[in-house]
């Protein structure tokens, strides 16, 4: 801690670490020729300091690095994430930004000095948080600590102030749902999501918002908890298909858990749609492409990753930044995984 309790300057960081004050800028700003052992030093003494270079300073002497960092869990699925590094790309590049990734998995119990050492290695300028990193408050408490702007996508609770793109994800995974009801399917089983991220809560309440007003019963067991990943998925339909009275249909809260649903379906020998319907969330590059084509929820993931990183570089620049007032719309995609119930 500073012994002073007072904003640590970079005379105290270079007092800590024993070295010149250049030296320290030098290793702040990620420049070459600095000794490893001394490198470590002073990055030390920055994270006891809780030193954070001043970002307008860096700007006034023509040293911005122009850079802007996307922090993502690396267990989620490939399809959502790819999606969100293009959109946000398409946004950086034009306008001369770098976009550096950095995955983490969670949970992590030091995920706040890997983010620290990764804002300060880069020099980064701003980040942006795909779900759930927006839903982590040690994760926000330290940016607005290091006063790094920050961007996020489908956070639980939206930050005030802050850039925060939303999906309208409970409404349509209600009219998922009521897609299938109108099929005639009276036992809808529903996987959830990683209870982690806050989409998975949304969509859940909009499986049984449709239930409710349909005047169906909710089933516990026909519930099962996923984790966005295949493997999950795959596991809870064979729960539900278990049950002595299994369902006709399963919602799964992503296109990754639907795959492992039909997967899992295959195996036991039934078919899709004719013994089991299956409709997932996300719509995916690989949604349109299995068999068969899965019946989901188009999210605008590369309009929703642009806006972000566009807004954060607009809040960068200077410019006034607001977020959309409205969430973004999903759309529901019926394909051939989904039929009505004979």
């Amino acid at each position: 801690m500073n012994p002073r309790n007072t904003k640590a300057t970079i005379f105290d960081v270079a007092e800590r670490a024993g070295v010149s004050i250049k030296t320290v800028s030098r290793v702040v700003n990620n420049e070459p020729n600095v000794r490893e052992r001394t490198r470590n030093r002073v990055l030390q003494s920055v994270r006891e300091l809780s030193y954070q270079p001043n970002a307008a300073a860096r700007e006034l002497s023509g040293k911005r690095s122009r850079v802007i960092g996307l922090i993502y869990e690396n267990a989620q699925e490939f399809g959502y994430l790819n999606d969100v590094f293009n959109g946000a790309l398409g946004i950086c590049e034009p306008a001369g930004y770098s976009l550096l990734l950095r995955p983490l998995t969670l949970p992590d119990s030091k995920i706040t000095e890997h983010i620290r050492q990764f804002a300060i290695n880069a020099r980064l300028e701003g980040i942006v948080l795909p779900a759930p990193m927006g839903d982590l408050p040690e994760v926000l408490a330290l940016l607005r600590e290091m006063r790094i702007p920050f961007a996020a996508i489908t956070p639980r609770e939206p930050a005030p102030d802050e850039i925060n793109i939303l999906c309208n994800d409970e409404a349509a995974s209600f009219s998922l749902t009521e897609l299938l009801i109108g099929q005639g399917h009276q036992a809808i089983g529903f996987i959830k999501g990683h209870p982690d991220h806050g989409a998975s809560a949304k969509r859940f309440a909009g499986y049984r918002h449709a239930l409710k007003k349909n005047r169906f019963a909710y089933a516990a067991p026909l519930v099962r908890q996923g984790y966005f990943d295949f493997d999950s998925g795959r596991i809870a339909a064979g729960k539900l298909l278990d049950l002595a009275e299994p369902p006709s249909a399963i919602l799964a809260s992503n296109d990754d858990m639907a795959a492992g649903a039909i997967f899992e379906a295959r195996e036991r020998g039934l078919t899709i749609p004719g013994d089991l319907s299956v409709a997932g969330f996300d719509d995916t590059r690989f949604s349109s492409r299995i068999w068969p084509p899965l019946t989901t929820v188009r999210q605008p993931i590369i309009k929703m990753a642009e806006t972000a990183a566009g807004l954060l570089i607009d809040k960068l620049n200077g410019s006034a930044t607001k977020a959309p007032e409205a969430p973004f719309e999903c759309e529901v995609v019926i394909r051939e995984s989904t039929a009505h119930l004979t």
